[in-house]
């Protein structure tokens, strides 16, 4: 009985990450708990894509230098590329795991975590499903690496990247990391799939996306996934936050998740209530890593409030559908206390701080004096950036191709 009970909770808790066209292919290729013990369905073969064997070739792995460890590492030289796994039938990507040669210079990985740039293609597509910097994409931030685990993603010692997401795919699957940096970069890699996996009409391919805003503008609301047109689910995001100059020490989280569904045009279906409310914390931000939420990096400048975060939030329990189009956006809101607002004009005496709302009211530095232990609401302008996930049916998603390296790496915490 005790059996049964823990193997039907830890299905269902498998079952809930994967995303909804997914479900009934993965229940017949053993990724639900409760089929470990049992052989598929139609015979698959699991793959390990590494610079061991990197075209998966069955009874071909580890050959280099006699089978002693001959090609761990591959070289990506500047300006070039290397290509993690080309399938050229059906299957599933189950894990992804790499590390890089950077981390033996320190120096180098800010740039690296930026300037290498990964994309994935499904079934032949021209353009990336997935088009991201390497670090952001593995739900590192803002070019720093921490230790963390959730549910999608994990770095034990803050020196590798893991992905667990289900990544299916009918024809053929492609994974490019490019180096857009200056230097020589090495990576050990390992891709594993299973290929003759029969995938049905629910299939969703999976999709990401990074983009950043340097700076924001008032009243603007940051974009997190740009209008997206088609069918499929919202995953979540990883997202990066970097203070502006002018409005240091004070709280910035006050803005709110908007997602906006199936025609939404000014105002949204889906709406939250503040920044670290969105993550499952309240009342600020600290450092935690759970499975669905969590705020897994924080800058070592600042005081109480940090210079930068760096945060996620999967929408593995809660699912979000969508049907013609999605588009999501968090508000460039704060709530500093007057005193903090007045230490702002007072090193700034040339900016003005537009109170949440039409954008025709302002703070008076009056106003501010009068009433030392009150906050509000402020319109502010952040370095912002997001990374993306979801899945649609469609293999292609019209995004625009990412940012380049100047813009994915100045001014970095």
């Amino acid at each position: 009985m005790k059996f049964t009970t823990i193997t039907i909770l830890l299905t269902v808790a498998v079952l809930s990450i994967l995303p909804v066209g997914c479900v009934s292919a993965q229940r017949q290729n053993v990724s639900a708990v409760s089929e470990l013990c049992h052989m598929p369905k139609a015979p698959l073969q699991t793959l390990w894509l590494t610079g061991e064997n990197p075209q998966g070739i069955k009874g071909g792995a580890g050959k280099t230098r006699f089978g002693r460890k001959g090609a761990p590492v591959q070289g990506i030289p500047a300006g070039g590329q290397l290509v993690l796994a080309d399938i050229k039938t059906s299957g599933t990507i189950r894990r992804i795991w790499c590390t890089i040669t950077s981390f033996i210079v320190p120096e180098q990985i800010p740039v690296a975590l930026r300037g290498l740039k990964i994309e994935m293609y499904w079934d032949g597509a021209k353009t990336p499903a997935v088009q991201a910097p390497l670090g952001d994409f593995f739900c590192h931030s803002m070019g720093n690496m921490v230790s963390f685990e959730n549910a999608c993603f994990s770095s034990p010692k803050a020196t590798s990247f893991n992905c667990f997401i289900p990544m299916p795919f009918r024809k053929s699957a492609k994974i490019v990391v490019i180096n857009e940096t200056e230097h020589d970069i090495g990576m050990f890699y390992e891709v594993d799939c299973t290929t003759g996996d029969k995938h049905d009409d629910s299939l969703l391919y999976f999709h990401a996306y990074w983009r950043r805003e340097h700076y924001t503008k008032l009243r603007e609301d940051f974009t997190i996934l740009p209008t997206v047109k088609g069918k499929g689910r919202y995953l979540g995001c990883n997202l990066g936050f970097q203070t502006h100059p002018w409005m240091r020490q004070s709280w910035w989280g006050e803005g709110e998740v908007k997602i906006y569904l199936d025609g939404d045009k000014e105002y949204p279906t889906l709406c939250g209530t503040g920044t670290e409310d969105y993550i499952g914390s309240g009342f600020g931000q600290d450092y935690f890593s759970h499975q669905y939420q969590g705020n897994q990096y924080l800058s070592e400048k600042g005081g109480y409030y940090r210079e930068a975060y760096g945060f996620y939030r999967f929408h593995i329990p809660d699912p979000v559908y969508f049907y013609k189009d999605i588009r999501a956006t968090i508000q460039v809101i704060g709530g500093p206390g007057y005193p903090d607002m007045l230490q702002m004009l007072n090193e700034h005496p040339e900016i003005k701080l537009m109170k949440a709302g039409d954008g025709t009211e302002y703070y008076t530095r009056k106003e501010l004096e009068d009433n030392p232990k009150h906050s509000g609401y402020v319109e502010r302008m952040d370095d912002w950036c997001a990374t993306a996930y979801w899945f649609m049916e469609a293999p292609e998603n019209d995004l625009p191709p990412l940012a380049p390296i100047d813009e994915r790496t100045k001014n970095l915490p």
